[in-house]
C-alpha cells in the first residue's frame, strides 16, 4: 500500500489517498475531489476541472498520467 496527497496529484490540499496500484490512488483523488466540491469546498473546484477534462479527453491527459505512474513508482 503505498500513499500520495492530493497535493502531489494537482489538488489543493495534504489529505492522503492510499492504494495498492497508481489507478487505485488515482480513482481515491477522483473521489475527494467530487466529494469536496459536492460538499462546497471550492479550493478543489480547479482540480475538480482538471480531472473532469482528463476523463474527457484522455489522450490529452497521458503525460499527467505516466508522470503519476512514475511518481507512484518511485514511492518506498
Amino acid at each position: 500500500m503505498k500513499t500520495m496527497t492530493c497535493r502531489q496529484l494537482g489538488g489543493p490540499c495534504d489529505t492522503d489517498l492510499c492504494g495498492e496500484t497508481a489507478d487505485e490512488i488515482i480513482k481515491a483523488q477522483d473521489r475527494h475531489l467530487r466529494e469536496s466540491v459536492r460538499g462546497g469546498d471550492t479550493a478543489h473546484a480547479p482540480a475538480h476541472e482538471e480531472m473532469k477534462n482528463r476523463w474527457r479527453h484522455p489522450m490529452k491527459a497521458m503525460g499527467w498520467y505516466r508522470d503519476t505512474k512514475k511518481a507512484f513508482a518511485a514511492l518506498p
